[in-house]
């Protein structure tokens, strides 16, 4: 019989094997935990002593996790918060706080924002580190789930205990390269066109598709990817066109030329989501604050690259 009891847990041990159940592999939760591989399998091992299950098995070159400890993950997240709520029930020192801060967010909004965020907060909260994770097309489970405490996206998931509040509304520009073609000057240009554009998840358009296709305007992709980062390899050295936010005219598709389109395209607006649970939480007042505050100088620093 185990000598070990439910005193035994603690933070550490949760957030190990959180850690462990995200990544997947033992060398990764050991660089995101910022310890030796060794410390974590010292503590994996304590682990399944306390509970009495292997937790995580091999399968091929890596590590599957057991039934047990996909169950457990979805308990610890909660234990987290908790705990996590019990530090700052008096307050929240940012001074003081040392821990990982997890953002989901796609490469749009990662690069824009993320950055100069991660530098305001670490002049306040030294001992943070922050972990972004991709949101692809987020369910609300992601933020209900304890995967992240932020998303930050231009389609909020529809449920009734996520909160959200909005950022900025960026507009959609024609990127091309200047030294094979021109700016589509007519919508017969723009549409006899080959385009390139993006798709997060199968049969999930992004939103200046899904309403130009509902107003019957047929464009032919001659690529799609998972991501803006990749639009830009496809469309230097071509005539073909990528229709995407303004702003990723100072840092994606930086070199590339940028036009309006030549017909009306919806607005893209960014949110910031969070779950109902953290509505009062101080740490959590303090991201959305220092997140709000940083979208300002981003956007500008965004325009000036683009030379907008």
């Amino acid at each position: 019989m185990s000598d070990f009891d439910h005193s035994d847990l603690d933070g550490h041990l949760l957030r190990l094997l959180l850690a462990v159940h995200e990544e997947q592999s033992v060398t990764r939760a050991a660089q995101r935990l910022g310890v030796t591989q060794s410390a974590v399998s010292h503590l994996l091992d304590k682990l399944r002593t306390i509970v009495g299950d292997p937790l995580f098995v091999r399968s091929g070159r890596g590590i599957v996790a057991t039934a047990r400890a996909d169950e457990l993950a979805l308990r610890a997240r909660p234990l987290l918060d908790a705990l996590q709520g019990f530090v700052t029930a008096g307050g929240f020192d940012p001074q003081r706080f040392r821990g990982t801060v997890t953002l989901a967010a796609n490469d749009l909004q990662r690069d824009l924002l993320l950055p100069r965020l991660l530098q305001q907060l670490l002049a306040e909260a030294p001992g943070l580190s922050l972990r972004v994770i991709p949101s692809n097309v987020p369910a609300p489970e992601l933020l209900r789930d304890g995967h992240c405490q932020l998303l930050i996206t231009p389609r909020p998931p529809e449920a009734a205990d996520l909160l959200q509040k909005r950022l900025f509304e960026d507009r959609y520009a024609v990127f091309y390269d200047a030294s094979q073609r021109q700016a589509p000057a007519t919508l017969a240009d723009y549409l006899a066109a080959l385009h390139v554009s993006v798709v997060y998840h199968p049969h999930r358009l992004l939103d200046l598709d899904a309403a130009l296709l509902a107003r019957g305007v047929q464009r032919r992709f001659v690529a799609t990817v998972p991501g803006f980062a990749g639009v830009p390899a496809f469309v230097r050295g071509t005539p073909w066109l990528a229709t995407a936010p303004s702003l990723l005219h100072g840092a994606l598709m930086r070199g590339l030329a940028m036009a309006e389109p030549p017909l009306p395209c919806p607005g893209m607006p960014m949110f910031l989501v969070w779950h109902a649970r953290h509505q009062a939480d101080p740490l959590h007042q303090w991201l959305r604050q220092a997140i709000t505050e940083s979208v300002a100088p981003a956007l500008a620093a965004a325009s000036a690259a683009g030379g907008d």
